[in-house]
């Protein structure tokens, strides 16, 4: 599950970490919702990098009337090949989802507690996410994005059952190129994160009210919960000679 987020990643330094040609210039986000405008980098036919600002909630290509459906935040890595609402973003329209951490709520009796999970180290991250185009019968037009989830790690697993799927660095390329990788492919990427990569923040509930974003939000009120338990580091799949994937 993912339902809020943070970007604090100042633009210039987003850009050369992505290497997009665009230059965008947005401001830092401490709690991103649903059905707002989020960052996403996609790649075009020549394998370059861009930079686009689209919907938080996705709308398949193929939806007569969007108000008609329900809102589409998440979809979960181990079924999106097969969902008609997510294969064909799967199989074509492949994106990251930049990040600094993202926030989870531990429900205890009748509170709930939020968390803001972040990279122990400090990096910024990036969600695995699927995008498409919407045209409607009048003309309009929008682009929407939705987070692939996948089960919780040993971190998360005390506080929700899911959690987003985080791309390493080393993996980003790959993910972005559906022309060359299918939806089978990438299928190991769909992981969770090592145990050992992230930290729970305690945080202030005024994150649950969409109208406070600040950097206050992001304030430890106790000592982050971490698993200290190394994992084996992830293989990095390396790319097959062209034809092989298929």
């Amino acid at each position: 599950m993912c339902g809020r987020f943070a970007l604090t990643l100042p633009p210039d330094a987003m850009r050369r970490l992505f290497r997009y040609p665009e230059q965008p210039n947005f401001p830092a986000r401490y709690n991103i919702a649903p059905t707002q405008p989020i960052a996403i980098v996609r790649e075009s036919l020549d394998h370059t990098p861009h930079f686009m600002l689209v919907r938080w909630g996705l709308i398949p290509s193929w939806v007569k009337d969007p108000s008609a459906m329900s809102l589409i935040l998440n979809a979960r890595a181990e079924t999106a090949a097969e969902k008609p609402s997510f294969r064909g973003a799967l199989r074509h329209h492949r994106c990251l989802i930049p990040a600094n951490g993202f926030y989870e709520w531990r429900r205890q009796g009748d509170d709930k507690r939020p968390f803001f999970i972040c990279r122990r180290d400090g990096k910024p991250m990036a969600f695995a996410g699927i995008s498409d185009h919407w045209l409607g019968a009048d003309g309009s037009e929008i682009d929407t994005a939705a987070v692939l989830t996948t089960v919780a790690n040993r971190l998360m697993a005390p506080i929700h059952d899911r959690m987003p799927v985080i791309v390493d660095e080393k993996d980003w390329s790959v993910w972005l190129n559906c022309s060359d990788y299918s939806p089978k492919y990438v299928a190991p990427l769909m992981s969770p994160a090592d145990d050992d990569l992230l930290e729970a923040i305690p945080v202030s509930d005024r994150v649950n009210a969409v109208r406070n974003d600040d950097a206050g939000l992001i304030e430890p009120l106790a000592e982050p919960m971490v698993v200290e338990t190394k994992t084996p580091p992830k293989t990095s799949r390396t790319p097959p000679e062209q034809g092989s994937l298929f």
